[in-house]
């Protein structure tokens, strides 16, 4: 034992840097996993948690003023109804933002089923008649918490808010759904329009309820159900793209495990080949191949155990520090039931993953025979190929071409390294891509559904041809597409999308069409791929929906990229929907403004000139909710770049190795050690650049299938993948090279400089 702990301890003071790296991977590799374990959960459970603390309603469904929702207690499988509660709609300002909202009667005691949670202020009491409580995400929206007060511009009425309250519903996101503000019954009456009911119920099983939903619609009739919300659609609200970071994080830690698993893989192997001697002497000695193999495997399992120690241990106590939502996630999920479960299995899986790799190479170390022998009729450096003779035949520089020879010649070896040094390329490529699709969504919008920057919708007292022309007669406004966007049925009436008719058969919107064509004549729309998952249809089929009790049919002719409402969405022309009900007018205008236009500036500008009577706000891009994934990726670079680094250095490791076995030859046809230098390092630049070659041919079109593969299950639809310009991929190539010549350099000039008795006895 004594024996091995030195001889271990020796091999370590030797390969300091290879130690570091193989360690600082593993860190890396771990504190990623971990970190997706951290976004996982907290994408699931904080929702979770509301949702059971509140006795959340599995579905909610809203109805016309003269339905009874009440009678929905008495359905099958139905556990418990929260309301139903008397609703208007009215549009709110705070501070200068507005908000449309849902005014919801509520009691001096909150409802047992579908309970607001109060995260500040306190209850409705008949002492303050104007009190409201907010919901979260609405507070959020207006800057508002308890104390502020809140106008109501068509009544002129004033609220106070005296609380902010969770709910597990379907949160508010501006333009597409209203707010819920709590209210006395009495106030709900007299401030908003449009007077209705909302129910929620708690279901048996939650695994019906599009049976539920189903059976509800049917008894109320589809005339009188306005709107329907499940738990699952706000569930995977909640979650967004907090589960896309996890994801993403998952995606590439198992990638980078695998990465450095291979680097571990290569470094032990190329540690055999280059200590065949030592080997050799310790068997020499009386080291049975097991203990051979026990003290490579033991090694490097350390190596593993420390790097995952130390992951821990910094995502543990410094992980909730990290700004944003990162440090914000780490801290709800430390508060988690799983979270110690989680932080146990994550670390000794990666061990245990690296320590199986490294197995298969250990035990060639044990077989390694007590007297090493080359193979008979094998020179060291392999035979020189006939386009090597030539090429030195014409004069090119020895060093080049003995060093593309050492690079390519050396049998199995070689397309093995450059597969482990491709492996982290490869998905650097693919973390490029990820990152240049999120810049896509802020340089070219259009391209990816977003052609409008702004979205206005005019107060009942504004006219549209009014609206219309104040909208267009801004310099910096392209166009003012008028719309319309209300909930439909979806067939079977298990649901609600979102049908929008916007521009005119004059002025088409520019709709941004991935897979088949624009609408153009009467009755033709484009669909989500949200829509299209739901529904089960595909482009040429006819789909029947139903809008507040009436019928509406649409012929699908192309699939657009649909970034909100999880493309659930289902578009066609405003002149379309007028032919069903001529008496529609535009509730709302998307506007297109001119390159290079402040989309604050213009909004502001547009408030002013309509003295308040348009509600304007700047679309939501999803670049803005993945600004969080341009740190993630950069330090998924990081990580891989580490990964790379270790498999290099191993690369570097055996190439100088290789050269000193053909020192003496090499001398002996005079080449200089300059020139001795310059082989070796071209074998490792012309490796690096194999390695590139490959990573960037096969990562470019693993990128583009892995996006638009997350982009159709969101719903947002394939078409969306950016890769990265032939100038990136260039300038990646460019440092790969770079770097291993760099790295290479002086370990190969300190090999060529070696005394004759150092270089006879390393190949003795």
């Amino acid at each position: 034992m004594r024996a091995t702990l030195r001889w271990a301890h020796a091999d370590l003071r030797t390969h300091r840097g290879e130690a570091l790296f193989i360690v600082s991977a593993t860190a890396g590799i771990v504190a990623a996993l971990l970190l997706a374990a951290a976004l996982f959960g907290y994408a699931t459970n904080p929702w979770q948690r509301v949702f059971a603390q509140s006795h959340g309603a599995h579905v909610w469904i809203h109805t016309g003023p003269a339905a009874d929702p009440g009678r929905l207690a008495d359905l099958d499988g139905v556990e418990a109804v929260s309301g139903p509660f008397r609703t208007s709609a009215a549009t709110v300002a705070s501070r200068g933002a507005r908000a449309s909202v849902e005014l919801r009667g509520a009691g001096a005691e909150p409802p047992a089923t579908g309970r607001p949670l109060l995260t500040s202020g306190r209850w409705l009491t008949p002492a303050t008649p104007d009190g409201v409580v907010l919901e979260s995400s609405l507070a959020r929206a207006l800057v508002a918490g308890p104390g502020d007060s809140l106008t109501v511009p068509a009544t002129g009425r004033t609220l106070t808010v005296v609380g902010v309250a969770d709910s597990a519903e379907p949160r508010y996101r501006p333009g597409e759904r209203s707010g819920t503000v709590w209210a006395l019954p009495d106030r709900v009456r007299d401030t908003g329009d449009r007077p209705g009911h909302v129910v929620g119920l708690l279901l048996a099983d939650p695994g019906d309820t599009d049976y539920a939903v189903q059976r509800a619609v049917t008894v109320l009739g589809a005339g009188a159900v306005t709107d329907v919300s499940s738990w699952q659609q706000a569930r995977s609200e909640a979650q967004g793209d907090t589960r896309l970071l996890g994801q993403v994080l998952g995606l590439f830690g198992l990638g980078a495990l695998l990465a450095a698993a291979l680097a571990v893989f290569g470094a032990i192997s190329t540690r055999v080949r280059g200590h065949l001697r030592d080997i050799s002497v310790l068997k020499a000695i009386g080291f049975t191949p097991g203990q051979v193999v026990r003290v490579f495997l033991v090694q490097h399992l350390a190596f593993a155990v420390l790097g995952a120690l130390v992951a821990t241990v910094l995502i543990e106590t410094l992980g909730s520090a990290v700004p944003g939502r990162l440090g914000e996630a780490v801290g709800v999920w430390q508060g988690l039931p799983g979270h110690t479960a989680a932080l146990l299995a994550v670390p000794v899986a990666a061990v245990l993953f690296i320590g199986a790799t490294t197995c298969l190479a250990a035990w060639r170390a044990g077989r390694v025979p007590p007297v090493p022998v080359l193979p008979t009729g094998k020179a060291p450096g392999g035979r020189l190929s006939g386009p090597a003779r030539r090429a030195l035949g014409l004069g090119l520089p020895p060093g080049l071409v003995l060093g593309w020879h050492r690079a390519f010649a050396r049998g199995p070896q070689t397309p093995a390294t450059i597969v482990r040094l491709a492996l982290p390329l490869l998905l650097i490529t693919v973390a490029l891509s990820a990152w240049t699709t999120i810049a896509r969504f802020d340089s070219k919008p259009a391209e990816l559904g977003l052609p409008s920057a702004l979205t206005a919708r005019a107060d009942s007292g504004l006219a549209d041809r009014e609206a219309a022309a104040l909208l267009d007669g801004h310099p910096q406004v392209v166009a003012a597409h008028p719309g319309v966007e209300v909930a439909a049925l979806v067939p079977g009436q298990t649901g609600t999308i979102a049908l929008r008719g916007l521009g005119t058969r004059e002025r088409p919107y520019p709709f941004t069409v991935a897979e088949g064509r624009a609408a153009a004549g009467p009755d033709e729309a484009v669909a989500g791929q949200g829509l299209l998952d739901l529904l089960g249809v595909e482009i040429g089929d006819w789909v029947r929906m139903t809008v507040g009790g009436h019928p509406q049919v649409l012929h699908i002719v192309g699939r657009s990229i649909e970034p909100e409402n999880g493309g659930r969405t289902i578009s066609t022309s405003l002149d379309t929907l007028r032919e069903n009900d001529p008496a529609l007018r535009a509730t709302l205008y998307q506007l297109q403004l001119r390159a290079g236009a402040d989309p604050a500036a213009v909004r502001a500008e547009l408030t002013e000139a309509s003295q308040g009577r348009l509600d304007i706000h700047e679309v939501t891009s999803p670049a803005d909710r993945l600004s969080t994934m341009r740190g993630v990726v950069a330090g998924l670079i990081a990580v891989l770049a580490l990964i790379g680094l270790t498999e290099l250095s191993t690369a570097i490791g055996g190439s100088v190795r290789d050269g000193e076995r053909n020192l003496l030859a090499l001398k002996a046809i005079g080449l200089s050690p300059r020139q001795i230098t310059a082989v070796t390092v071209t074998a490792v630049g012309c490796t690096a650049l194999a390695a590139a070659v490959v990573g960037a041919g096969l990562g470019v079109p693993l990128a583009h299938w892995l996006i638009d593969a997350e982009g159709r299950s969101s719903g947002i639809g394939a078409g969306i993948a950016q890769v990265p310009s032939p100038l990136h991929l260039l300038l990646l190539a460019t440092a790969a090279v770079l770097g291993a010549i760099a790295l290479a350099a002086l370990p190969a000039a300190r090999a060529a400089r070696r005394r004759l008795v150092d270089t006879l006895s390393a190949v003795a």
